[in-house]
């Protein structure tokens, strides 16, 4: 994988990139499309590269590895083969599903060692099995296995879990380098930076984590909970000392406004379940701003979704005709929701793009937040 930085915004952090690697190029910022079990939910590989553009798509080991297994991924070829995504494809490492699994898991220096929400087999998950777990799912961009801690914690609590996701780094790494992807193309490790909300602990691991000099890094541990002041205040932290001729990615990262002041910050790369899950419950997110599609207002309401949308499929549905099968439980409903919730994102990441190069990003910005978070 390599990265270009090609220009920075004069009155921000942003930047605008590319990085490449063997399955094509994505061109930073950019917003990563989760698809955790090899597909993003209600959209079809088609859609995301004609509707949607997206670049990159995210899926998750924990949830790849318990179904369909590492086995039926190796004997199809790897994930690319098996879903028919022939673009880049980042893998998380597991940590999160296993920081939500707190009932049903055990954390100790080997690993972790929990209960699949499956079936409740016994199942460990050590630095060096994720890393072998990844290069048979085959995906080109894979995490480091960490503990996400929860919010709030005790300080006590998050160093000693930054200590241990720092142990496991060294494990993840050295079996990385000792191992080849499974299908001759090159797999990229990025390490994630911890240590909860406390300065002295985001400043500590940032520093280690530049200190293991892999060609991207990432910044976890973040939208769980805590106020956005607190996730802006860390990113910003970290972003400031993390290597700038590296992609930064903020995982789990959220809002359009979210995404626009973390740009802002300096981060290149996010993923986020919002735009789907949000839009299988009615939430659509809008240029003008955001629609509950269930309110009585749209019953008959008959302009576009989106009337400045790039997407013509939220140009040519209406307002009413979302409602109405929203309301009927229609499967056609999570579909039209999720398609226009990426595009928007997508757009939103493109356009931030662009402003950076012409200069004009920090202006754009401050009315973009506004007009996408209003409630229409």
């Amino acid at each position: 994988m390599k990265f270009k930085l090609i220009t920075e915004d004069k009155n921000t952090k942003a930047r605008a990139g590319e990085i490449l690697t063997d399955h094509g190029k994505i061109e930073t910022p950019i917003f990563m499309p989760v698809g955790t079990l090899g597909a993003v939910k209600a959209v079809h590989i088609h859609e995301l590269k004609s509707f949607i553009n997206a670049q990159i798509i995210l899926s998750n080991t924990y949830h790849l590895y318990l179904r369909p297994g590492t086995d039926v991924l190796e004997k199809a070829g790897g994930i690319h083969k098996f879903n028919g995504w022939n673009g880049p494809v980042l893998t998380d490492s597991g940590g999160y599903q296993v920081h939500s699994l707190s009932a049903n898991r055990k954390i100790k220096e080997e690993g972790v060692e929990f209960k699949s929400h499956i079936d409740g087999s016994k199942h460990l998950f050590t630095p060096e099995k994720v890393m072998d777990i990844q290069r048979k799912i085959g995906a080109d961009i894979i995490m480091a296995f960490d503990e996400c801690t929860p919010y709030p914690c005790e300080m006590s609590y998050a160093k000693n879990s930054m200590k241990l996701t720092h142990r496991w780094l060294e494990r993840c790494i050295k079996r990385f380098k000792e191992t080849e992807c499974t299908y001759g193309y090159t797999q990229t490790l990025f390490p994630i930076v911890q240590g909860s909300v406390y300065h002295d602990l985001r400043k500590e691991s940032a520093e280690f984590i530049a200190s293991q000099d892999m060609e991207g890094n990432a910044i976890g541990g973040l939208s769980v909970g805590e106020p956005d002041d607190e996730m802006y205040e860390m990113t910003e932290l970290v972003c400031d000392i993390l290597p700038k001729n590296k992609p930064r990615y903020l995982m789990g990262v959220g809002t359009p406004a979210n995404i626009l002041e973390g740009i802002a910050l300096g981060v290149d790369m996010f993923d986020c379940v919002m735009p789907t899950r949000n839009g299988r419950n009615g939430m659509l997110f809008t240029k003008s701003g955001i629609i509950n599609i269930n309110n009585e207002k749209w019953r008959d309401d008959f302009s576009p979704i989106d009337a400045e949308s790039d997407c013509e499929l939220m140009r040519t549905h209406s307002k009413a005709f979302m409602r109405h099968l929203v309301h009927e439980g229609e499967i056609l409903a999570a579909q039209i929701a999720s398609i226009n919730n990426l595009s928007l994102y997508l757009w939103l990441v493109t356009e931030a793009r662009k402003k950076i190069v012409d200069g004009t990003f920090a202006t754009w910005k401050k009315e973009m937040v506004e007009k996408l978070m209003r409630r229409l």
